[in-house]
């Protein structure tokens, strides 16, 4: 399965994306912001391609897609959320209804999750 984050507003306080599953849109997403240095918990993932897992996340205490080898991060996922306080450096998904957040996260996700679930070799390509 191919997922694509594509940029679409990366403002001083946050990014929104659209993401696609194979080709296909699936959701919008909200990111910290792009940034040339990293800091922590408030900067976007770097362009690029990354392999995505679904593993046990300590802090939710539930299954969650982690990106592997992003640089520079650790513990990226995918998960619920609203606003960029919810980011923490990882990629909220929902959709982009309002500015500067995304709404119906929980069942935009749980749609998502669903299908990620059944993939195999899971990758993501981040681009601007």
């Amino acid at each position: 399965m191919k997922l694509e984050l594509e940029r679409i507003f990366l403002g001083a306080d946050y990014t929104i994306g659209k993401l696609f599953i194979d080709g296909v849109y699936e959701c919008d997403t909200l990111e910290d912001t792009v940034r040339e240095f990293k800091i922590k918990h408030e900067t976007a993932i770097p362009k690029g391609t990354y392999k995505v897992i679904i593993t046990m996340s300590q802090r939710f205490q539930r299954l969650l897609p982690l990106l592997v080898n992003v640089p520079g991060f650790d513990g990226i996922r995918i998960h619920p959320g609203n606003t960029k306080a919810d980011t923490s450096g990882c990629l909220l998904v929902g959709q982009n209804k309002v500015k500067g957040m995304v709404i119906n996260s929980r069942a935009t996700f749980n749609r998502l999750f669903a299908k990620l679930l059944l993939a195999e070799n899971i990758d993501i390509t981040i681009t601007e």
